[in-house]
């Protein structure tokens, strides 16, 4: 992938510059989405665009772009970059002022860049080959604004260091009343007898679209019982099934928890389903 879009212009990646000033760099001071795509076809367009908008409105940076205009950049970066299963990053930092001052500055232009990345193929339902995961868990010590999709991830990104080194893919957190929040990158399903259950959106929990596509398929579905609740980490810890999401994941399985098994450490027949239902599904949205 080598073609990227920056400031208005598509160029080689190689030839893309921000200045050392720009607050993204200096503060994290920014916002970003993912946004799947395969075979030119994009996962949850809208919803993206739409988390991306009110995350820049949160922290006030103004910006006035339209829908379309980021649907010209982001069909443009799949041409050009040759299409087939690309994840596409976009990322709005504040701009670059003259001085390094932790006020937000005036009159400074945001940095727009977006480039795309080859992802693997969509999930499909299917036991045999569907990739499984192995999570620890720890207390969640990031900021208390996680529902904001910032740029400034040292949290996150320490907390999948935490799991990295046990040799895990993921580490699921908790807060001080020993309630799940989320992962360091994904949003958490857990499954006991038959019943879905997720945390409900707060402060603690990025509103993730994968989260959002798969709860409203499997509410319109009907066919299974879905629960947007406080889930306890007892509850986590003595789940059926437990499923991470995030756009690069979709619904992915968890067979191992902090070095046990989770349920019967294969993969469930409740994900088979949700699993069904959101690949036939989440190109509506």
């Amino acid at each position: 992938m080598s073609i990227v879009f920056l400031n208005d212009s598509f160029m080689p990646m190689q030839q893309a510059k921000i200045s050392p000033m720009d607050r993204g760099f200096l503060f994290g001071d920014g916002i970003y989405e993912v946004i799947p795509t395969y075979d030119t076809k994009l996962v949850g367009f809208g919803p993206h665009i739409a988390r991306m908008q009110e995350g820049m409105n949160l922290i006030g940076i103004k910006l006035d772009w339209t829908e379309d205009k980021w649907r010209e950049v982001v069909d443009a970066l799949i041409e050009k970059n040759g299409g087939g299963n690309l994840g596409i990053y976009l990322h709005v930092s504040r701009g670059a002022d003259i001085k390094r001052a932790h006020a937000y500055p005036n009159n400074v232009a945001p940095t727009v860049y977006a480039f795309a990345f080859e992802i693997p193929a969509a999930n499909v339902a299917d036991k045999a080959i569907a990739k499984t995961y192995k999570v620890n868990s720890t207390e969640d010590l990031r900021w208390k604004r996680c529902h904001i999709k910032s740029t400034a991830l040292l949290g996150n990104v320490m907390h999948y260091q935490h799991g990295f080194e046990q040799g895990c893919n993921e580490t699921l957190l908790f807060n001080e009343n020993n309630e799940l929040t989320e992962a360091s990158a994904c949003n958490v399903y857990v499954v006991k007898d038959g019943v879905i259950a997720t945390p409900p959106l707060d402060n603690q929990i990025l509103p993730g679209i994968t989260r959002l596509i798969l709860l409203d398929i499997l509410t319109k579905d009907g066919s299974l019982k879905v629960e947007e609740r406080i889930v306890t980490m007892e509850e986590v810890e003595n789940a059926d099934e437990i499923w991470l999401t995030s756009s690069s994941k979709e619904v992915a399985p968890v067979v191992e928890l902090n070095g046990k098994a989770v349920g019967n450490g294969e993969i469930g027949d409740v994900w088979l389903a949700a699993q069904s239902l959101f690949s036939s599904g989440k190109y509506n949205y």
